[in-house]
């Protein structure tokens, strides 16, 4: 454990600098610095050594070359329990540099700004700092490297309890967090450049990198004999499950958050208090009402077969009232954006039941990729984000919904993007009534659909997240008693299928987007 002597300073995020450089500046640490670093410290009144005077070479191209010299590499490589390293640095004059403090030119934050031109990007790619970041961390048993301010307090506290040393288990800890950091940032310099090769910017780059963090290791995975990890983005803003908080219960499963993202996705749809029961990452459920616990009663009419030992999602905060109804069965998880004090001492009554907190529902910026692996390689989309109202829809029958229709197929189509495809789903206003997943044949999944229904689907409306190859789906769905349709639309026999929507007196909308959902 080597005490540190002299620190390397320099970063683009001052957060916490001037604290933590008065704090070493007390254990006597001579502190090195350049540009701004170097301005701020002196203006707080801090003894700081210009890296050009470190060594004897000035600044140059514009500040493009500060730091990239051999008294700086070779303090920060040399290796002192090697005699040769010691001798050879003692031969060209070259001092020990024992910690260094760098975060990296901003190039995510300049490259998000709206008019961001290729050379200011270019300017904000850093060179010198993940130089110096990467020599250090490789030197971890000698360099104490920092390159997150949340790190600084408890190496101060390790460095108060050893009389200013810092140990090589902590030192090897930070060092890890270097080479993920200078990862990530080589990573978004990547994938920026390698979408301009063309003459235009394209979506999907030469090469495409994504760093995540792991949040927890599971159990299993799909199946015992599965191993898993669970990892998220950084910095994720939109409430997900990515950033959800466990308040009680088991540890996750795999599986659990596969459905507990299915849930909270789907109840992001709709403003009005809406509860999802999910099951196998199915919707078996989901209403519309003025309260969490009348719109949980409403979801769990449409199949409580299925909603037994399901994941149940809602976006509004959960009341005692909800709570207990909610534990007076097997349920897996319950997700939502709070509860309530009184919520939460009834769910203590059932430990197992995972209780997950999700961020509010409030405004957000709903974006990203949609990641989907196959053996040997990784499919990349955008996130199907798309929806259409039902009155911005082509009418394509003789007959124009009524306004409750127009309501409820809105209800529908939202649904009926959550629900795997080929997807049925039955309707009335507030309340799924049948819904049909994951059939290789839509007459099936109308079937599978009317046949799972314990409510009266006469009268209902019918979401296709896909169009009709045939009219069957129609004759089937008139036969069930359905009013109208929404549909995308653009079969080769969109006229066969209009022509038995007419024939049955059904109103038919086509939307024109499609929701697949594999």
């Amino acid at each position: 454990m080597a005490k540190i002597t002299r620190a390397l300073i320099s970063v683009s995020d001052k957060t916490g600098i001037i604290e933590l450089s008065k704090e070493l500046a007390g254990y006597g640490v001579e502190i090195l610095s350049t540009g701004g670093t170097a301005k701020l410290l002196r203006e707080a009144g801090l003894v700081v050594k210009d890296v050009s005077e470190f060594t004897g070479f000035p600044e140059m191209l514009d500040g493009r070359v500060k730091t990239l010299h051999p008294k700086v590499h070779g303090g920060l490589l040399g290796m002192r329990s090697n005699p040769e390293h010691v001798a050879k640095m003692k031969e060209h004059g070259i001092e020990n540099i024992d910690m260094v403090v760098v975060n990296l030119y901003p190039f995510e934050s300049t490259v998000a700004k709206e008019g961001c031109h290729l050379e200011d990007a270019i300017e904000n790619i850093d060179i010198g700092g993940p130089t110096m970041l990467r020599s250090a961390a490789k030197n971890y048993p000698d360099v104490t490297v920092l390159v997150d301010a949340g790190d600084y307090a408890a190496v101060l506290d390790e460095m108060k309890a050893n009389g200013g040393a810092v140990s090589q288990k902590t030192n090897f800890g930070l060092a890890v967090k270097v080479f993920q950091h200078t990862a990530a940032y080589d990573g978004a310099i990547s994938n920026y450049l390698g979408a301009r090769l063309g003459e235009a910017v394209d979506a999907y780059p030469a090469t495409f990198t994504i760093q995540v963090k792991k949040a927890q290791d599971l159990r299993y995975g799909e199946n015992p004999q599965q191993s898993a990890a669970f990892y998220v983005e950084k910095e994720v803003a939109e409430p997900c499950v990515s950033n959800a908080v466990q308040l009680q219960g088991k540890e996750l499963s795999f599986n659990n958050i596969i459905d507990l993202d299915a849930a909270i996705e789907t109840v992001k749809e709709f403003e009005q208090s809406a509860a999802v029961i999910i099951k196998h990452t199915n919707p078996c459920g989901v209403a519309l009402a003025d309260s969490p616990l009348s719109a949980y009663l409403k979801a769990r009419e449409c199949d409580p077969v299925s909603a037994f030992g399901g994941i149940v999602g809602f976006n509004r905060q959960v009341d005692a009232d909800t709570a207990k109804e909610l534990t007076s069965t097997f349920l897996e998880a319950v997700i939502a954006p709070g509860y309530s004090e009184e919520a939460l001492a009834i769910f203590t009554a059932k430990k197992n039941v995972r209780v997950m907190q999700v961020p509010l529902l409030s405004d957000y910026n709903a974006c990203g990729y949609d990641l989907k692996k196959v053996v040997g390689g990784l499919l990349v989309q955008g996130r199907d984000l798309g929806m259409v109202r039902a009155r911005e829809c082509q009418v394509a029958t003789e007959r124009i919904p009524t306004a409750s229709e127009y309501e409820a197929l809105d209800f529908a189509w939202r649904v009926c993007k959550h629900v795997k495809s080929n997807a049925i789903v039955f309707t009335s206003r507030d309340q799924t009534v049948g819904i049909g997943a994951g059939q290789m044949s839509r007459v099936d999944s109308s079937r599978i659909a009317v046949q799972k229904s314990l409510l009266p689907i006469r009268g209902t409306v019918l979401a296709s997240d896909a169009f009709f190859p045939f009219r069957d789906g129609v004759d089937a769905a008139a036969e069930a008693g359905v009013t109208a349709i929404i549909q995308p639309g653009g079969s080769v026999r969109d006229e066969e299928v209009i022509k038995a929507a007419n024939e049955h007196g059904i109103a038919m909308v086509f939307t024109g987007m499609r929701h697949f959902k594999h």
